[in-house]
């Protein structure tokens, strides 16, 4: 399973009972631009040394997928058939390249895209 972004997010969270799971499971990956997201993101250093060491720990021990050429063409496809998130694009495609379910909050983003099986923690799966 890829995990986005926002499940890294909120699996740092103190006390989070949600995400953890998969984000320290065995089987989680992630895509490289998840990498880029969820460290680069502008208010990364407000918050706690602790938070921010979490989020370090998480994204450098989840297995990360390249960008590849089959990933680029197929991103580049996604967003020629539907206005998306470059990011989205890039995940959605490298879930369907491997053939794993994408684990996000957000469903709504990717509810357009054929093939790709999404995992909402929140919801259920």
């Amino acid at each position: 399973m890829i995990c986005d972004s926002n499940i890294l997010i909120y699996a740092a969270e103190p006390g989070d009972t949600v995400c953890l799971g998969y984000a320290q499971s065995p089987e989680a990956m992630i895509a490289s631009v998840k990498r880029i997201e969820v460290l680069g993101f502008p208010k990364f250093g407000l918050l706690s040394p602790e938070r921010q060491a979490q989020l370090q720990t998480l994204v450098t021990t989840t297995a990360e997928l390249p960008l590849d050429d089959e990933i680029i063409q197929r991103a580049i496809l996604l967003r020629q058939q539907k206005s998306m998130k470059l990011g989205d694009a890039i995940i959605a495609a490298t879930a369907l390249e491997y053939g794993v379910p994408l684990v996000t909050r957000n469903e709504s983003d990717f509810e357009h895209v054929t093939g790709l099986r999404v995992i909402n923690p929140f919801v259920g799966d």
